[in-house]
């Protein structure tokens, strides 16, 4: 029984499945306790509290409700975690990237209260960030209590993303896939069980204390006509161009709050709360989730002019509200505003086409799915979850249709998505496709070895003394060059080999082996661009050549030059806690411009990960000249970069 039980608990799959049994229960008791926590403010605010006026009064009360809700919030994040402020996810993504999953167990109270507070009081916002951040905290708590490594932390706090999810929607399957694809940003077959199991069982976690129900109430759909696809793409047009408007207004927000309004920060979050107040005693059902509006909106009971302005008064509160410092998700909001302008669209079509068209309502349901898309840039997330939340597999088709075209045009409209430009304003890139276009941009000058480094041989050298070349260096090839520098091809062990088995040695030279129909590079060229060369023509080297004077030798590109580069970009983020990544960009007339990196003398505290240069990336040599208009991406182990300002920047910046 010992050899047994130490076979089994020694098995990293074994380990990963039961702790992702623990942190998928928790997290459902998480969501669950999460789920009765707003409850309990939104009783407290409105039937005991600032809220509650009498009936005469009530306007005053759904005004302070949110203001005072906007005030504890902004004291709770200040005071205590101020990761949990706004919408949780790109918190979480840069945790994953950065700090090998490491958040601060205080994330979970915290966000549990300022987030039940801010939506129990009135503020336009959702559950659904903030369940994702608590049990994705709850996942790495676990992880560095018992001291895993990163990997291992990662994939918990994979599980109790997946489980915030699950629990909190009721939607197992939507939440395996938003955690690999919007929190990993892949989809890994490591991860994938033990997110299952922690999804799986926050769901019956939800199911026991919160019911079996689907989210919405739904009416029956059918595809009338065809033709109705192309009005569903329509739709996803419009759902592309409304996320694209969300985006960007929910970050200038953010900015806005951030750089323009001169107030102490607690204090902050009260002016959203008054924003969303106002906003409220016109049309009520933009206060907290507002599933109450989206279930009408299915259900065809809202007429087409609140439809328009709940669509823009939405995107407005919501933005008000995080952008001021709330907490709280934008996935709920995403939802209703696309449920608003389906439901606007639906009406329209159904009243000019009522006998090929269906029940707006329909329109309403992939509405929600395509803002979604749009927003979050997760279409298979969108997709599933949509389905799981309404049950209704006959919506699938023009589902599929509208959030396939939202997510592509959102994407061409606007770069980031909602969860990553806030990351990407504070230089983390997360796209694995930018990572992809980053390998694509290493120049070949970057890669190559100069010529100057290299041994290369004569073309009227021997045989035998080239022999010894061989053996003295372990070099597998050369650049043959002439007495004037001019390159004149390549001889490899392969060249020198075939000669001497054949017993011709004696009295030949290199001129007579050597490769001199060559392929070869420019150094302004990509590794992409030359990449496929090594694999089409089995070589092991490419001579890289002036493009003024193709015949004058700069360097040599070896196959091992290319992985070493790769290698070096796509390093595993593994960093220590506290280490950030700054992005500098230098202007003609800093002190950096036109230094290499070796004059720079940058601390030890800094070290330069790599430098873009207009569309092409460069791995970092001592050698390397800094220019004007570069962008350096810098990794900090330090709390502030002002120690930067004297190395790179003029004094006047």
């Amino acid at each position: 029984m010992r050899a047994v039980l130490k076979r089994v608990v020694g098995r990293e799959g074994v380990v990963m499945v039961a702790l992702a049994v623990f942190v998928g229960v928790t997290t459902g008791y998480g969501a669950v306790g999460f789920r009765k926590l707003i409850d309990l403010f939104q009783a407290l605010f409105y039937e005991q509290g600032v809220g509650a006026f009498p009936e005469g009064m009530a306007w005053v009360g759904l005004i302070l409700a949110p203001m005072a809700g906007g005030l504890l919030v902004g004291l709770l994040v200040h005071y205590f975690a101020k990761e949990a402020k706004g919408h949780g996810v790109p918190e979480v993504m840069e945790a994953m990237t950065l700090r090998g999953g490491r958040i601060r167990p205080p994330v979970v109270l915290v966000k549990s209260l300022a987030s039940s507070i801010c939506i129990g009081s009135g503020g336009s916002a959702g559950r659904e960030g903030p369940i994702v951040q608590i049990g994705s905290a709850l996942g790495s708590s676990v992880g560095q209590f018992l001291k895993l490594p990163d990997r291992r932390v990662r994939n918990l706090v994979m599980c109790g993303a997946a489980a915030g999810i699950a629990a909190t929607f009721n939607t197992p399957i939507a939440g395996v896939f938003f955690a690999l694809e919007v929190i990993a940003g892949e989809f890994s077959l490591r991860s994938f069980t033990p997110v299952v199991v922690a999804s799986v069982l926050a769901t019956v976690v939800g199911h026991y204390y919160l019911g079996n129900e689907p989210a919405f109430t739904v009416p029956a759909y059918a595809l009338v006509n065809p033709w109705e696809l192309v009005l569903y793409v329509i739709l996803g047009v419009g759902c592309a161009l409304a996320a694209t408007v969300f985006i960007r207004t929910l970050h200038f927000s953010e900015v806005f709050f951030e750089t323009k309004v001169r107030i102490p920060d607690p204090l902050k979050p009260v002016i959203g709360g008054f924003f969303v107040g106002v906003a409220g005693l016109l049309f009520p059902q933009i206060l907290g989730v507002g599933y109450g509006a989206m279930d009408a909106v299915l259900l065809g009971q809202v007429s087409i002019g609140v439809l328009a302005a709940l669509v823009v008064l939405k995107v407005l509160a919501t933005s008000m509200t995080l952008g001021s410092g709330g907490s709280g998700g934008v996935f709920a909001p995403s939802l209703f505003i696309g449920a608003m302008l389906g439901g606007a669209f639906g009406t329209v079509v159904h009243g000019l086409w009522p006998s090929w068209t269906g029940h707006p309502g329909a329109y309403a349901m992939v509405g929600m799915a395509a803002l979604f898309a749009g927003t979050g840039r997760a279409p298979i997330s969108a997709i599933v979850i949509l389905f799981e939340m309404t049950r209704d597999y006959q919506i699938m088709l023009p589902l599929m249709f509208a959030v396939a075209v939202s997510t592509s045009l959102s994407g061409f409209l606007f770069r980031e998505s909602i969860y990553s430009i806030k990351l990407k304003s504070r230089g983390i890139d997360l796209h694995p496709k930018q990572q992809i276009e980053r390998l694509a941009g290493i120049t070949v000058g970057t890669a190559m070895k100069p010529a100057a480094r290299l041994t290369t041989v004569s073309p009227d050298m021997s045989l035998e003394a080239l022999g010894g070349l061989f053996r003295d260096t372990f070099h597998h090839g050369f650049a043959v060059v002439d007495d004037v520098g001019r390159l004149v091809g390549v001889v490899t062990l392969k060249d020198f080999d075939t000669v001497v088995r054949a017993g011709q040695i004696s009295g030949m030279l290199v001129r007579d082996i050597c490769t001199t129909n060559l392929v070869t590079a420019f150094p302004d060229e990509t590794l992409e661009d030359v990449l496929q060369c090594f694999g089409a023509l089995d070589v092991g080297r490419i001579p890289v050549v002036s493009r003024a004077d193709p015949k004058r030798l700069v360097g040599m590109l070896r196959w091992s030059d290319t992985v070493r580069s790769y290698s070096e970009v796509l390093l595993d983020m593994e960093y220590e806690p506290g280490t950030t990544l700054l992005r500098c960009d230098i202007k003609a007339g800093d002190p950096a411009a036109g230094k290499t990196l070796q004059e720079l003398a940058l601390p030890q505290d800094y070290v330069v990960h790599y430098i873009q240069r207009d569309k092409h990336l460069l791995v970092p040599r001592g050698g390397t000249v800094v220019q004007a208009g570069d962008c350096l991406v810098i990794l900090s182990s330090g709390e502030e970069d002002e120690g930067l300002n004297k190395y790179l920047y003029s004094t006047s910046d």
